[in-house]
């Protein structure tokens, strides 16, 4: 097969930590070849969608990563397209995704691009609020402070567009600094943010779930340090085996239909204390850690499904 890796610059990715590094890897040791292309590298041209590629060649060994032939290919040539864009979701990443929709149905795209656009990862959780814990969405200074004092004094505001645990703080009743907070979150009142009740289960760790096409890949548990109750990798939050409860393979259960419906086939949940905090599809991350810690092959098991989803021709 030959697949296209829609995503930030190969230079940009850690050997050891990055899930579009493993996906590679698992993408030569089955036999096939990887394309990579930047979002801005797209094109559209008499009603084909073409990508300015370069062939990405992957290695355990140092220098991990190198750039081989350039060509001009179509994406209905192609067996698949992997967007692995990180966040954020701006501008550039919303194009991308409009050009990306003119080869719908003509080659597997996982994720699909009108499911990136539907699915804010922060917002996309709230089709399943039953889930999460007492949340609301403002950019209201003083209906965000009063949320924070009814839900027990302390809350954690985040940013819509943030990823990686940045822009994310905690709210905490009678703080002189709270009003700042929210100011420097919703830009003053002009962008929402999220905001939820404190989940003190966080010191435990915050659980990231992969899911292939609705069934759990496997999870992880991040711990954040001492010195902090973001659990994020990014942040250096440390990392730990562990298992799905009894409620958390309810939420996956009931989340899998909604998101096969949209095509959003890999995907990362984020679950603290049984409760669902977002859904990441934009550039999950966590399978090679995932694969330590378990012994498997995740990287593996998500190109044996492209080869059974790709478009047959």
């Amino acid at each position: 097969m030959r697949l296209l890796y829609v995503m930030d610059p190969l230079e940009t990715m850690h050997p050891l930590k990055d899930t579009t590094f493993a996906l590679m890897r698992a993408t030569a040791e089955r036999g096939h070849e990887s394309l990579h292309c930047l979002p801005a590298q797209l094109s559209h041209r008499d009603g084909r969608v073409f990508a300015h590629a370069r062939q990405a060649i992957i290695s355990d060994e140092a220098p991990h990563h190198a750039y081989g032939r350039r060509e001009v290919v179509a994406l209905d040539e192609l067996d698949a397209v992997l967007v692995r864009k990180d966040p954020p979701f701006d501008t550039a990443y919303l194009l991308a995704t409009q050009v990306l929709e003119h080869a719908r149905g003509k080659v597997l795209i996982a994720n699909d691009p009108r499911g990136l656009r539907e699915a804010n990862e922060k917002l996309y959780a709230l089709n399943f609020s039953k889930w999460m814990a007492r949340t609301i969405v403002s950019a209201n200074l003083e209906e965000i402070l009063d949320f924070a004092r009814d839900a027990g004094g302390r809350a954690v505001i985040k940013p819509l567009d943030g990823a990686g645990g940045v822009g994310v703080m905690t709210l905490s009743a009678g703080d002189r600094n709270a009003r700042a907070i929210v100011d420097v979150v919703t830009h003053e009142g002009k962008r929402p943010a999220m905001v939820q009740a404190f989940l003190d289960q966080v010191t435990e760790g915050d659980k990231r779930v992969l899911l292939l096409d609705g069934e759990p890949l496997g999870a992880i548990l991040r711990v954040p340090r001492g010195d902090d109750f973001r659990a994020n990798i990014h942040v250096g939050g440390s990392v730990v085996a562990t298992e799905l409860s009894t409620r958390e393979r309810e939420i996956v259960d009931d989340l899998a239909p909604r998101l096969r419906a949209d095509g959003l086939f890999f995907v990362g949940l984020d679950l603290i204390g049984e409760h669902l905090t977002e859904v990441n599809v934009t550039s999950p991350t966590g399978i090679q850690e995932l694969a330590r810690l378990s012994g498997g092959q995740p990287a593996a098991r998500v190109i044996r499904w492209v080869e059974e989803r790709r478009v047959k021709r």
